[in-house]
């Protein structure tokens, strides 16, 4: 196994993932006092392993097409665009 590839996607991820819409839905299901925390839990991490399998598959497949080099650089910019998209909404422009 590589480890520092696991290393590296297990960072990226959790600090993405701190903070999400998804994380805030995962919180607001366990503040229900009637809900089984196990099975929030349970829950949530089944739809992220559900919704990382697809990811994964998709990156396989797009893989196949377009070069890596180039897969980075669409992801770049489409993390700038998402970043001055956010950037704007927070300044009401």
């Amino acid at each position: 196994m590589d480890y520092k590839v696991l290393l590296a996607v297990f960072l990226a991820l959790f600090i993405s993932e701190l903070g999400d819409k998804t994380q805030l839905a995962t919180i607001l299901f366990a503040t229900d006092k009637d809900a089984n925390k196990l099975v929030v839990f349970i829950g949530a991490s089944l739809a992220l392993i559900a919704a990382s399998a697809i990811a994964v598959l998709a990156g396989s497949a797009i893989s196949q097409y377009i070069s890596e080099r180039r897969l980075h650089f669409i992801a770049g910019i489409g993390f700038i665009g998402i970043g001055i998209w956010s950037l704007l909404r927070a300044l009401k422009i």
